[in-house]
């Protein structure tokens, strides 16, 4: 299986081109990034590196053996030990264990690498799939999710306690 890698400047192409084949499915689930996401793509994508560099996230791509990008995989608001987790996959690979290994080898990254003990996720209630890994990634629902935090839909916050 494909291992997670640190988010650098050479994998801007492929990220683009995973978030645009995949922005319906996407938004099947999750809000939209809207058009101004992808016309200002590089200045976002700088401004991830930015915030990796600063300490205050850590972005992951799983890139598969052709380079194409199979799914993102951050740590978001690095704080106290702390940090929020999102992750997508790509359309093709959903379904097959792909982010649930993911999210836990990024949990394993998130305690090693990063001396995290603590991380969270938000997810929509009608997003069952993003439910499921997380539970088969030792998250526990902790209490409801502020819709606000969600775009307006009502959900639930995961937590999980790193060894």
């Amino acid at each position: 299986m494909p291992e997670l890698e640190p988010l650098h400047a050479d994998h801007a192409p492929a990220v683009l081109a995973f978030e645009l084949a995949n922005r319906a499915y996407f938004a099947a689930s999750v809000p939209d990034r809207g058009d101004d996401f992808f016309d200002r793509f590089s200045e976002r994508f700088n401004a991830l590196l930015a915030e990796q560099e600063a300490g205050i996230c850590a972005f992951h791509v799983l890139l598969g053996e052709d380079g194409a990008v199979l799914g993102r995989f951050n740590l978001v608001d690095i704080e106290d030990g702390a940090a929020d987790v999102g992750y997508r996959v790509a359309q093709y690979v959903s379904g097959r264990g792909v982010a649930t290994a993911s999210v836990r080898e990024l949990c394993r990254l998130a305690a090693v690498r990063h001396g995290l003990h603590t991380l969270r996720a938000a997810v929509a209630l009608h997003n069952a799939a993003s439910r499921k890994v997380l539970l088969k990634s030792g998250f526990v629902p902790v209490g409801p999710a502020d819709p606000a935090h969600l775009s307006g839909k009502p959900g639930t916050w995961y937590q999980r306690q790193l060894a």
